[in-house]
């Protein structure tokens, strides 16, 4: 087969899956991106920019769909170029957050579009409004619809559709989920187990083992969309309650998502410990982490606490249950979706650092009790989000496509 995967963030949610097949000689992959750092083995990159950038006076409203635009627009001319040299994909797979594949089925009408149908937006029920400290006008309303202009052209365009969760998939508008299929984008379950030997030296020189009390918190960015605040706010009383506890924060101080904190200048970690100082020695910041060293801090985890708005499911999450941690997570749709309080882990109430911290001491002071939510939580993590079998899954759709 001929495969074009279309990403601006090279490999995005695409890592396991191109790097599978185009490990067949007898597929040719293409990987059309904005990237120029990132290669994949077997794989032709085609990297791109868009020709300017949005218009200074373009409408509020419309600066996301001008930026799509632009996008899309880049990746067109590459898929000509593309066509131009003789080469016809069979399936075109692509992510249309950012619009790149708005033009996909005009420069090939006869091609198979896969779309990525990772998070729709809406005004109500969804992330906007979800937190009452966050104000929503009207202008949030309208400017979110227009958002959503290049999702809708892409679920109108592709011929199929894939979700990593049945929450997701639901975000999407109802008349589209017949052609959406929900497969996870899988997590190594064979790589991600458990060490009861593992031990981490942090940057005081602290050492760390399975004996000492850890909680754990990772993200990509410390932000409110990850319940951050909440979790800062839960851990005096935590602190307090078990006084040989330690504390590991993995995660940047950008925004991925939501606003950066009002005032400017500050980062969400340096607000939250203007409000909630927390002792160093205790309470470790330990940035963004490689990816070996962020599962080694997940390894040492007793008690992990992953809290979310109505959003996108973390990979972290999953991750974290392969490696059999105890995971406290909020009780928001994404999470229950996956979690069972009480079964293979633990809800709570997203906005009461109260119930994250009583539930979070529960877990460090007796982890025994525990144990079987632990195990409970790596058997999920296999049965539905070990990766070969989501690649085969996968693979079957692009092949019953071509």
């Amino acid at each position: 087969m001929n495969i074009v995967f279309i990403h601006q963030n090279m490999p995005g949610q695409y890592k396991h899956l191109a790097a599978r097949l185009a490990a067949d000689p007898a597929n040719r992959v293409v990987f059309i991106t904005k990237r120029t750092d990132r290669e994949i083995p077997n794989v032709r990159r085609l990297s791109y920019q868009p020709s300017r950038k949005v218009r200074e006076n373009a409408h509020p409203y419309l600066v996301s769909t001008e930026n799509a635009v632009l996008h899309g627009q880049a990746v067109a001319r590459l898929l000509m170029g593309l066509r131009e040299e003789g080469f016809r994909p069979d399936v075109i797979v692509g992510h249309p957050g950012w619009g790149e594949t708005l033009f996909v089925k005009d420069v090939f009408p006869n091609i198979p579009y896969l779309n990525y149908c990772e998070f729709f937006y809406r005004a109500q029920g969804l992330d906007v409004g979800f937190d009452p400290s966050v104000p929503v006008n009207v202008d949030t309303v309208l400017r979110l619809r227009m958002r959503s202009t290049p999702l809708l052209l892409a679920l109108e365009a592709c011929d199929r559709g894939i979700a990593p969760t049945e929450w997701q998939r639901n975000s999407h508008p109802a008349p589209f989920h017949p052609k959406i299929e929900v497969i996870h984008d899988g997590v190594d379950t064979a790589q991600l187990l458990p060490d009861p030997d593992i031990r981490v030296t942090l940057a005081n020189g602290t050492v760390l083992t399975r004996q000492d009390e850890v909680l754990t918190y990772a993200v990509r960015n410390l932000e409110p969309y990850r319940g951050f605040p909440s979790f800062m706010r839960a851990l005096p009383r935590i602190l307090e309650a078990r006084p040989k506890a330690h504390v590991l924060i993995a995660g940047g101080d950008e925004v991925s998502y939501g606003s950066a904190p009002p005032g400017g200048g500050k980062s969400w970690r340096e607000t939250m410990l203007a409000e909630v100082p927390l002792d160093p020695a205790r309470v470790h910041f330990l940035g963004h982490l490689p990816y070996d060293q962020y599962l080694s801090v997940l390894r040492l985890s007793r008690a992990h606490v992953y809290l979310t708005y109505p959003f996108v499911l973390s990979w972290s999450m999953v991750e974290s249950m392969a490696l059999g941690c105890v995971v406290i997570g909020s009780d928001t749709a994404p999470v229950r979706e996956v979690i069972r309080h009480g079964e293979n882990g633990l809800l709570a109430d997203f906005f009461s650092p109260d119930d994250i911290a009583a539930k979070a001491v529960a877990v460090l002071e007796d982890p025994g009790a525990f144990a079987p939510l632990a195990r409970a939580a790596r058997e999920t993590a296999v049965e539905r989000f070990e990766l070969s079998h989501c690649l085969e899954r996968q693979i079957a759709l692009i092949r019953a496509m071509a």
